[in-house]
């Protein structure tokens, strides 16, 4: 499948000249002249590089990555500038854009840029399966069960999670082997990581 990218630039020009080239490497292209209009419609967009300009006249390229943090977007984010402004180039990197290319852009540059996109997108989309196989084995447990594994990861003892939900230790030995088999693991590190992803 085809890496997707976001191409975010007022200019007309630049859009139609990058968007040429980056079809001709295999790429889907999505061009916006607005930044408006491209935060409006990122909810129903697929994972993707994005490519903005740091200077528009709408909406800054800095601003719009303020945007996607508090949207929680974390699809990784060229900046591309005309002004070679260094302060800016700082502000795009703390908000965690992965690479800043000046204009006119060297075409191996933008390929370097988006292959390190690239990898970012692969670690989203792995993080992402591990967090649903997380979901899935916490939902074979039952309520009791997702209290008795949230005391196990803070390290209480059978007697302490006994005497919390006024069971007996027996019980609670049972929802124990009842956890380890559902979730595959008698690890308290393992299943600290588990209620935390699962966010019990």
């Amino acid at each position: 499948m085809n890496t997707r990218v976001y191409l975010v630039d007022d200019d007309e020009a630049v859009r139609d000249g990058l968007s040429l080239l980056l079809k001709t490497m295999s790429y889907d292209v999505f061009t916006y002249a607005d930044p408006k209009t491209f935060l409006i419609e990122l909810p129903n967009l697929s994972p993707g590089c994005i490519i903005m300009d740091i200077r528009m006249p709408m909406i800054s390229g800095l601003k719009v990555q303020e945007k996607l943090i508090e949207k929680k977007c974390c699809y990784p984010v060229i900046i591309i500038s005309g002004h070679g402004d260094i302060n800016a180039c700082r502000k795009a990197f703390k908000n965690g854009a992965i690479d800043f290319i000046s204009k006119p852009i060297e075409e191996q540059d933008l390929i370097d840029a988006i292959q390190k996109g690239e990898e970012v997108l692969l670690h989203i989309s792995v993080k992402e399966d591990e967090m649903s196989e997380v979901k899935t084995l916490v939902e074979k447990l039952t309520p009791r069960e997702k209290e008795v594994l949230e005391m196990i990861s803070r390290g209480w003892t059978t007697k302490e999670i006994a005497a919390t939900l006024s069971l007996s230790p027996r019980t609670v030995e049972s929802h124990r082997s009842n956890i380890a088999e559902k979730i595959g693991t008698t690890s308290v590190a393992e299943m600290a990581r588990i209620v935390i992803e699962a966010d019990l």
